[in-house]
């Protein structure tokens, strides 16, 4: 089985991870090797959905531009 030796962390970090480890009832190496299992087992986003549903989001939203001219005038209309 491989061995990792990870140099130079931050005191915080080693303290919230032996804190994540005590919650879930862990060994702190137990608790690393879960964390990076969970974070390299993701999938990518997909990039192209993401901006669609961006684009879906504010074409549902009919605002119009935020122009100066247009805060311009809703900070004047307020200060009325």
């Amino acid at each position: 089985m491989p061995v990792l030796t990870i140099k130079g962390m931050p005191d915080t970090l080693y303290r919230r991870l032996k804190a994540r480890a005590a919650a879930n009832r862990r060994s702190l190496n137990s608790e690393i090797i879960f964390c990076l299992a969970e974070v390299a087992g993701r999938a990518r986003p997909d990039t192209a959905a993401l901006l669609r549903m961006a684009d879906e989001r504010r074409n549902s939203v009919k605002l119009p531009f935020l122009t100066d001219r247009f805060l311009k005038a809703a900070i004047n209309r307020g200060r009325k």
